[in-house]
């Protein structure tokens, strides 16, 4: 596992129970992977935002993108609701996963993380600004 950049996000991600925390886990680990193969991102920095596992790239490269546990549970990758993420991701392949709006792609167990169609949804985010 990557080492944690804060220490806030390692309890944040501790106080989450199992299955959910693996999940997150494992999005963590594709989140970052996916990260440094970028070159164009340069960096992805994590955080809390909301309370949440965030994950940032520099200034006007990317949206952030969030991990965290939904209502109705689960687990769930999150970004920006204010951006076409989501949506495009849904569009590219509808009825593959559970889409909260525009603004989540929620999991049952770390099983259904897809690191091919998750990883697209993760670069599209990363890289969202310079798409624009």
């Amino acid at each position: 596992m990557t080492p944690f950049q804060d220490d806030a996000v390692r309890a944040a991600l501790d106080a989450i129970p199992e299955p959910e925390r693996a999940g997150l886990l494992r999005l963590r680990e594709l989140i970052l992977k996916i990260g440094a193969s970028l070159p164009e991102v340069a960096s992805v920095t994590e955080g809390l935002r909301w309370g949440q596992p965030a994950y940032l790239t520099p200034a006007r490269v990317g949206s952030t993108i969030r991990l965290g546990v939904p209502k109705n549970g689960g687990f769930a990758i999150y970004a920006s609701c204010q951006s076409t993420i989501i949506s495009d991701f849904a569009e590219a392949y509808p009825g593959w996963d559970t889409i909260e709006g525009n603004r989540a792609v929620v999991f049952n167990e770390a099983s259904e993380i897809d690191p091919v169609r998750h990883g697209a949804l993760i670069r599209s985010a990363l890289t969202y600004h310079l798409k624009k």
